[in-house]
């Protein structure tokens, strides 16, 4: 039988500066890993952040084998670790970047790359001004660690059930969602709401790493098949760990087979670059 996976949620602010947040990054993967965490998430846009969308985020681009990517390879193989995070990945064709994410091995290799689908053109915000979305052919960016199957999305894709539910028709178990979700009237609520549902309708464990305030509301969380909070961590920076075990999946989808009962499948609208 599979041991429970650790895993660890990391909470902190980047900054424009990539070098400090790999520094940043890799010191909270060290304690996460001595805490026995075999999978950390970090939060969207850990590669670098300004408060206000402009054109810092075609500046901060870069390809998945960039400085970025290759910080994370070397603290992956330090720690012995599977690491996912945010970044900016340069388009191919010169044109706006996307908002992407990696999954890291500790032996190097690119498990998943996921871009964001719904870009944040809502409470003021205009992503889509700066960056593209992320093609509705992309691969599902879903990739298997000790028995579990993780699946990945952005922050504002948390809002549309439809891109989890596409997880776990590939077979997802764990929905890993790096976010910076910014404040604002309700913001916390809706977050903590979003992640319970998202746990439960799926009956799938939940890895949701926020960046931590004064910009986005913090509160990163991992939540059980459930929709239990079996680790957390408040406002503050900081780490948590929880343990997903592949077996209480099972248990919980064999009580309440809702996905497999289901009479709706998820399809796209319409292909769209934001």
């Amino acid at each position: 039988m599979t041991a429970a996976l650790g895993t660890a949620v990391l909470q902190f602010a980047p900054s424009p500066d990539r070098a400090a947040n790999l520094a940043r990054l890799a010191a909270d993967a060290r304690l996460a890993a001595d805490r026995g965490a075999r999978l950390v998430v970090a939060p969207e846009y850990s590669a670098a952040f300004e408060a206000e969308l402009g054109p810092w985020l075609a500046g901060a681009a870069e390809p998945l084998d960039g400085p970025f990517v290759d910080g994370l390879r070397g603290i992956a193989a330090e720690t012995g670790t599977t690491l996912i995070a945010g970044l900016l990945e340069r388009a191919d064709d010169g044109g706006r970047p996307y908002n992407a994410l990696v999954a890291i091995g500790p032996d190097g290799a690119l498990l998943a790359r996921s871009r964001k689908l719904h870009l944040y053109d809502a409470f003021g915000a205009g992503e889509s001004r700066w960056l593209a979305a992320g093609p509705l052919d992309d691969p599902a960016p879903v990739f298997e660690l000790e028995g579990l199957r993780i699946g990945l999305q952005t922050c504002y894709d948390l809002r549309f059930p439809e891109v989890s539910r596409r997880l776990v028709d590939e077979g997802a178990t764990v929905l890993v969602v790096p976010a910076e979700w910014v404040r604002g009237p309700l913001k916390e609520h809706h977050w903590s709401t979003l992640l319970r549902a998202r746990a439960i309708e799926n009956s799938a464990y939940v890895v949701a790493a926020d960046q931590s305030p004064p910009v986005a509301v913090g509160r990163s969380a991992i939540v059980d098949p459930r929709g239990v909070d079996i680790a957390a961590v408040g406002a503050p920076e900081g780490v948590a760990v929880g343990w997903l075990d592949a077996a209480e999946v099972e248990r919980v989808r064999t009580e309440n087979p809702a996905v497999r009962l289901r009479r709706y499948r998820a399809v796209p609208l319409a292909d769209s670059d934001g």
